[in-house]
């Protein structure tokens, strides 16, 4: 599965994905994917992160070549610290521990599976046939997901009959307990437990259907071991994964566009840990917990919650910017890049990454769009903070200085970057909204400032790459780099078209999307997803669309499934949280325009692509409200707007690619 490029994929629109020859995988009735296992497709092994507020989990499965399931269980879980404190020192352990092999059917083990189909929504979901001839004919379900709020995977197993004789199936009181060396842990010893919820002896009637459980779970030495209702966690599992899908919803022609955004706001909301320093979002990864970073959080996916109505979410974002507040100083020092270990900890391992940029755009976004006047009070000395401090790091140039990026060194950023001023561009204009809503008399001195920044950072990165008139990522960058797509995501305009010609150019795109730079192998999916947003917020609707559609054809129904990853070769491709809220604000701040102007405002720029007749976001919980918008094309260029809040429906013509502003 690659993702093709955009002239040769111009009229996929209109094709049904589930009859793609290209995908492994086919969107389901439920909501969810299925990939229908056939001797062709194997063997195949992917892997999957799933969590909940007190565990995470990897869990590395696939067929192989004979036809069985194949499954290795990573565990995190992030509040049970070990030594040193630092920011990857959650417990984790891997296990192959397989319940099934307590279990025996008419005497024997099982053996002779066929994986009939895997599905993933709430859980994964293995579906395979047994056949023992006269020893038995019967089908196992697994569900293999996280609990929402105990430390505990948990795994629950369906035996179906589908034989003509009684199966005898016997369930043995499989145990895995193991204590760890307490010199290792910040607590001492943590007790890991394997357990099967209902061993013994069972008789299965043709038709019908045994279920068990089990689970894998950890606690501090002296607590109690953890007792799991199986049928009862499952169910909250789906409940919130339900509310997660049925808030915030996307209705297109598109039904792959359509399911990616559904499925990215799972691993959005799911990877928040419930810390002694409070709710904390963390990337994940089997490497990121407990922990808060300016980029993946305060940058990424805070502004995006507000748009989700998960409260938690929210909850989360302004427990973040709360961690950060608590390094504002009067000499001016950086603010940390990463606070870690529930929040008794900090990193800044390579000094300031343009980390306040990565706040103050954030912090304003995010109070704008959740609308609640307090909080923004309480942002605002914070978002101050973080202007004030690029201010005085503007050079004789007039754009802002960082010892690096967000990339850490891993590729040359200069003295200046383009990514640091283009955040910075971005939050003087969010504050400047917010600024005028809290009654802050100066508030147009952002503007002011915004404006000049806009213009030095035209001087300062402007360059001609190699043929194209887009910009050079820091003094001295003489190949083209993917975050040249930052200004067209902060709305800046100038060097728009060519600037999408490189990065949509074989010199930076690839089947993996944008190459970090060019002429190297590294990918991260961070700038592809930026880079997308930004085609759609300059307008280059078209191609935007193109390459999104394969992209998301790609994620989640190619070869590794189902979220936006983070890079290759670095991390194999993991699933990290703070991603999957970049893909979600391609469709609210890029196709849609949402841009927030104020406590209870924004300005809606929609970007219908054409083929499509309509497109819907409905239960969007920003601005203190709960709304839809309607978008449907009329004759020539001209789109109908409705804006829907409760009882109250607004309606609007204009030409597609205009902007209206809204106030609720």
């Amino acid at each position: 599965m690659t993702l093709r490029h955009y002239i040769a994929s111009a009229f996929i629109i209109a094709i049904p994905a589930s009859v793609s020859a290209e995908t492994r995988w086919a969107m389901n009735d439920s909501g969810g994917i299925t990939w229908n296992v056939g001797t062709a497709t194997v063997p195949h092994n992917d892997h999957i992160e799933m969590s909940g507020k007190t565990v995470s989990t990897v869990l590395r499965y696939g067929v192989d070549s004979n036809g069985s399931f194949v499954l290795n269980k990573s565990l995190v879980w992030p509040m049970l610290r070990t030594i040193p404190n630092n920011t990857h020192a959650s417990l984790m352990r891997r296990y192959d521990w397989n319940p099934l092999d307590a279990v025996t059917i008419n005497g024997r083990s099982l053996s002779g599976e066929k994986v009939k189909e895997i599905s993933l929504k709430e859980t994964l979901k293995v579906t395979s046939d047994f056949d023992q001839g006269y020893y038995g004919k019967y089908e196992v379900i697994r569900n293999y997901f996280p609990s929402t709020e105990l430390p505990a995977l948990i795994e629950t197993y369906d035996i179906v009959n589908k034989g003509d004789r009684i199966l005898k199936v016997e369930i043995g009181d499989s145990h895995m307990i193991s204590s760890t060396d307490p010199s290792t842990g910040v607590t001492g010893s943590y007790t890991i437990t394997g357990a099967i919820d209902s061993p013994g002896y069972y008789s299965i009637q043709p038709g019908d259907t045994i279920s068990f459980s089990a689970s894998i779970s950890a606690v501090r030495e002296g607590e109690n071991a953890i007792s799991v209702n199986a049928l009862s966690e499952k169910e909250k599992r789906s409940r919130l994964v339900d509310s997660w899908m049925n808030t915030l919803v996307l209705e297109t022609p598109d039904q792959v566009i359509d399911r990616m955004f559904a499925f990215s706001k799972i691993r959005a909301c799911e990877s928040i840990y419930d810390t002694k320093g409070g709710p904390m979002h963390g990337p994940g990864g089997e490497s990121y917990y407990a922990a808060i970073w300016a980029n993946d959080q305060a940058e990424y996916i805070n502004p995006y919650f507000p748009f989700t109505g998960y409260d938690y979410g929210n909850a989360s974002a302004l427990n973040s910017f709360r961690h950060f507040a608590r390094f504002m100083n009067n000499e001016m020092k950086p603010i940390p890049s990463s606070i870690v270990a529930e929040g008794l900890d900090i990193w800044n391992g390579v000094g300031d990454r343009g980390d306040a940029a990565m706040i103050a755009h954030g912090a304003s976004r995010y109070a704008l769009a959740h609308g609640d006047v307090n909080e923004a009070r309480e942002l605002w000395t914070l978002i101050e903070w973080c202007l004030d401090y690029c201010k005085g790091k503007l050079n004789k140039d007039g754009v802002v200085e960082s010892d690096t990026d967000e990339l850490e060194n891993r590729f040359e950023s200069g003295d200046a970057n383009l990514c640091t001023s283009s955040l910075y561009y971005d939050a003087l204009i969010s504050a400047s909204y917010l600024a005028r809503d809290l009654g802050i008399k100066d508030w147009k001195k952002y503007q002011s400032e915004a404006r000049k920044l806009r213009e030095n950072i035209e001087k300062y990165f402007g360059k001609n790459m190699g043929g194209f008139e887009t910009y050079a990522y820091y003094e001295g960058n003489d190949r083209l780099r993917a975050w040249i797509c930052i200004p067209l995501a902060m709305g800046i305009d100038d060097r728009a078209s060519q600037t999408l010609d490189a990065l949509f150019s074989p010199r930076l795109w690839t089947e993996n999307g944008l190459l970090t730079e060019e002429g190297d192998k590294t990918f991260w999916d961070r700038a592809t997803l930026y880079a997308l947003r930004g085609a759609y917020t300059v307008g280059e609707t078209k191609r935007a669309t193109d390459f999104l559609h394969d992209y998301s054809l790609t994620r989640l129904l190619g070869d590794h499934v189902p979220y936006a990853i983070e890079a290759w070769p670095e991390g194999s491709q993991r699933h990290l949280s703070a991603e999957s809220g970049l893909y979600g604000r391609i469709i609210t701040e890029g196709l849609f325009g949402i841009r927030p102007t104020g406590l209870r405002s924004f300005s809606l720029t929609p970007h219908l692509p054409a083929g499509w007749d309509h497109m819907n976001l409905r239960h969007i919980r920003a601005f203190g409200s709960d709304f839809d918008i309607e978008i449907l094309r009329m004759n020539g260029d001209k789109i109908r707007v409705n804006v829907i809040n409760g009882s109250n429906t607004r309606k609007y013509t204009i030409n597609n690619g205009k902007s209206i502003s809204i106030r609720l």
